[in-house]
């Protein structure tokens, strides 16, 4: 390792240390998502294992999103709205609205 690699990852490693990350998954924000995304499934009396036949997932993918227990990003978001049949875009407008101006 050189010695302007070796600084870099002391830097990087020090900053990280400094910078306190929230997870996304227990933040206000995503548990409103997954609500949303609950509440979506339940209004069209879709089970569980309903969506995750629609997704080829195995039933326990849902089951874990739904309880916060797994993250979606960005693609599996949008895979996981189009199977419910809704639109990403409300569920993005719905965290900038619980997020405040920072993030309209």
């Amino acid at each position: 390792m050189t010695r302007l690699s070796y600084l870099f990852w002391v830097q990087t490693a020090t900053y990280l240390k400094q910078v306190r990350m929230t997870h996304s998954i227990n933040t206000p924000e995503m548990a409103a998502l997954l609500s949303w995304l609950k509440s979506a499934r339940e209004k069209q009396a879709l089970t569980m294992r309903d969506l995750s036949t629609r997704l080829d997932k195995p039933h326990s993918y849902v089951q874990k999103v739904e309880q916060g227990e797994r993250r979606l990003d960005v693609v599996e978001f949008v895979w996981y709205c189009e199977a419910l049949g809704i639109n990403p875009l409300q569920g993005i407008k719905l965290l900038a609205a619980k997020k405040g101006p920072l993030c309209s």
